[in-house]
């Protein structure tokens, strides 16, 4: 199955634009559970609200040798219906990007990542060559320092444009597959309304609702497209740890009902 297609009905099967990130932090984690069982708990309550996960590598590369038995096992537990994103940030010289691709698509059999487009596209190919699987580059990210180079003005076809614009013109010539998209932070709204406009066709994900700040009535409205589709709006830290203790789960699942309720409300006027 095609990756745009895949996203429209996981999207559409749970009603649901909402990606969830799975970013287990044993400092907030409840006392004496390991990462994979919190996760498999995660899954269990929040799936039926979601349409799909946000896997960061970071919090799994950060647990040493058994947080890639960690990663692969909780890649498994999503239900097939539903998206696995795998957050890496990946971008390298091509041999490497390969490797990448191959540890990310094969070995894990998550349906994208996201990646960097600084080296250029032979960073790139290597994913983008895998037609079924999505490629989220970042282009306008959440982060607090990221005008540093993003809104930084520069020549491009004859005219001065933002770095940003011109990462989101390359993705769309390199969108032969179909298989790209963009990552647009919450807490961009100009640039996310902007961004929409000019690439109606491509899906984003956008991180940074919840603790970033991003204002989730906006970012329904800048960021989907005409018809409230093509958008993966992600939450983790405001719902993996909503309660604490043993009522973690419950607390998870009511926060993840809760936002997936607010955006299809946001929805409603497409």
């Amino acid at each position: 199955m095609k990756f745009l297609e895949k996203l429209k009905q996981a999207g559409n099967s749970h009603n649901s634009l909402l990606c969830v990130g799975l970013d287990p932090d044993p400092k907030l984690m409840p006392v004496g559970m390991t990462a994979l069982e919190f996760n498999r708990e995660i899954i269990a309550a929040t799936a039926p609200f979601v349409c799909g996960y946000k896997i960061n590598l970071a919090f799994y590369e950060a647990l040493g040798k058994q947080g890639w038995e960690i990663l692969s096992e909780t890649c498994k537990l999503i239900p097939p219906e539903l998206l696995s994103i795998a957050d890496a940030k990946r971008g390298d010289i091509g041999n490497t990007s390969k490797a990448y691709a191959r540890a990310v698509f094969d070995e894990l059999g998550c349906d994208g990542v996201t990646a960097s487009p600084y080296l250029g596209y032979d960073s790139l190919e290597p994913f983008i060559e895998y037609q079924d699987k999505g490629i989220f580059i970042l282009c306008r990210t959440s982060n607090q320092g990221s005008a540093d180079f993003q809104m930084l003005k520069t020549e491009y076809l004859g005219q001065k444009r933002f770095l940003y614009e011109v990462v989101a013109d390359k993705a769309l010539q390199w969108n032969r597959y179909e298989n790209i998209g963009l990552v647009v932070g919450a807490t961009q709204q100009e640039e996310l309304k902007k961004l929409r406009l000019s690439y109606p066709k491509m899906p984003f994900l956008i991180p940074g609702i919840g603790a970033q700040g991003g204002d989730l009535k906006a970012t329904v409205e800048n960021g989907t497209n005409q018809s409230g589709q093509l958008a993966l709006i992600c939450a983790s830290r405001g719902i993996l740890y909503a309660r604490s203790g043993s009522e973690f789960a419950q607390g998870a699942a009511e926060a993840a009902k809760q936002m997936r309720d607010a955006i299809n409300h946001y929805r409603k006027r497409f």
